[in-house]
């Protein structure tokens, strides 16, 4: 979701000028993406994926609803953990 007002924030930057949208939201959205890096990284050997399914979560998270894929993916993996 922040990627999604990141670039909603963008569009207003270059339709309007105004920036500080994309100065507030920026690193907002860096942090949170860091944070899904860890978490992915935490889980990868807890729901026993493979390298290749954990770098292609961490490559969906920085697109557009790619990270409603990987939670769905968390999710399947966890009910088959328990």
């Amino acid at each position: 979701m922040s990627y999604l007002i990141l670039l909603a924030a963008t569009a207003v930057k270059y339709s309007t000028g105004y920036e500080n949208g994309v100065t507030i939201v920026g690193p907002i959205h860096g942090v949170l993406y860091l944070i899904f890096v860890v978490v992915i990284a935490q889980w990868f050997s807890n729901l026993k994926w493979t390298l290749k399914k954990a770098v292609a979560a961490m490559a969906l998270g920085s697109l557009p609803l790619g990270g409603f894929l990987v939670d769905r993916w968390i999710s399947t993996s966890a009910n088959y953990a328990s």
